[in-house]
């Protein structure tokens, strides 16, 4: 028989962490500031705006008055385009799956919009592991607001000491620490590992193998 698994209930964050949607994301800035007559961001200037949900991101890259007309364009050619490339990243299923089998209680807790989030893990073929997906306009909160962690526990019907956040970036280290859960970080993502340790990441791996080894998976 295998260990036990040190934890019961997992949060993985999605940009980064379970999925590469970086192509996406990066068309849709590069089409709203076309909109406006801007030059297209380079891939890492979008890695490095990403996290906070997307209000924050078009903040990095618009001022306050063309914001609103941004938010608009951005989200209207995301909707039409943004399953066009997203790709899981390696090892997630795999992690998912084993850990489902487990029986693990699973969720994805992102800044992303739910509704999206939702869509791109049936897209994926995700959903059948996980008990919750959960993003920006499902709470009144986002990472790494302490409402938002506590509510996604609640919803899961799980505490802190029994659940462990996996992610790529200090939003998914913060929400983890202010709710007493421990955070694992993946470099695959928005930060390298200086980044991720600097943060305070309690453990950080090349990518989700490696996470799925220290499980015993």
């Amino acid at each position: 028989m295998p260990a036990p698994l040190p934890y019961q209930v997992f949060l993985f964050d999605l940009d980064g962490t379970l999925i590469d949607h970086f192509s996406a994301i990066h068309r849709s800035y590069t089409h709203a500031l076309a909109h406006f007559g801007r030059p297209a961001p380079t891939r890492g200037q979008v890695r490095s705006a990403v996290g906070g949900g997307v209000e924050h991101s078009i903040a990095q890259f618009f001022p306050p008055e063309d914001r609103a007309e941004a938010t608009r364009v951005y989200r209207a050619y995301w909707d039409r385009t943004m399953l066009d490339d997203v790709a899981l990243m390696p090892g997630a299923r795999e992690l998912l799956a084993g850990l489902h089998a487990r029986g693990a209680r699973l969720a994805v807790v992102s800044n992303k919009l739910g509704s999206s989030s939702r869509q791109i893990c049936e897209h994926l073929g995700l959903q059948p592991y996980l008990q919750a997906v959960i993003g920006a306009k499902d709470t009144p909160w986002l990472k790494p607001d302490l409402e938002f962690t506590q509510r996604v526990l609640e919803v899961l019907g799980a505490e802190a000491r029994s659940t462990l956040l996996v992610g790529d970036s200090p939003y998914d280290i913060e929400a983890a620490h202010v709710a007493g859960l421990p955070a694992w970080c993946v470099s695959h993502g928005t930060h390298s590992p200086e980044q991720l340790r600097a943060a305070g990441a309690d453990r950080i791996f090349d990518g989700l193998p490696e996470v799925g080894q220290a499980l015993g998976l």
